[in-house]
């Protein structure tokens, strides 16, 4: 069984995230340019968010889509707090399955949250949201890890 390639195209990102590291693009601006191309891929990713982790809170330093009253989160509260908390990836399907899910959008039906490591170190993590069901397979969630770990190379 072969699955079909993610919407995403990692490796087009990271290209893009190292030339403009290379420019001399600071942390702030590399966020964001992460959270505007992935956005811009089009369905599923409704809305892309890019928090920091500081100590035991989750911060919000960049996005693209819907704006977010979750700003600041702390870790083990909804599912971007329990990603790290528990320190894995989290794929949500169906959003109101959830009991701890945060929402930024009454549209949203699916979340996905991978965290951006480097090492055994938990540096932040993408989160994104998409206004359908079941929207994140394996090849996309593949995806988004690979950006999630070519950024973590350059913070």
């Amino acid at each position: 069984m072969t699955t079909a390639p993610s919407v995403l195209n990692p490796d087009k990102l990271i290209r893009a995230l190292q030339g403009a590291y290379a420019k001399g693009s600071r942390r702030k601006e590399l966020l964001q340019l992460v959270a505007t191309r992935m956005r811009q891929a089009g369905p599923p990713y409704t809305g892309v968010y890019l928090y920091l982790l500081h100590g035991a809170m989750l911060e919000l330093e960049a996005f693209d889509g819907r704006p977010t009253e979750h700003t600041c989160i702390p870790v083990g509260k909804g599912l971007c707090g329990r990603a790290v908390a528990e320190a894995r990836d989290i794929n949500a399907p169906d959003v109101s399955a959830e009991t701890e899910y945060l929402a930024c959008s009454v549209e949203t039906r699916a979340e996905l949250v991978v965290l951006i490591r480097r090492g055994a170190d938990i540096l932040g993590q993408i989160d994104v949201d998409s206004d359908v069901e079941n929207s994140f397979d394996e090849a996309e969630e593949a995806a988004v890890r690979e950006v999630a770990d070519g950024l973590a190379a350059l913070l």
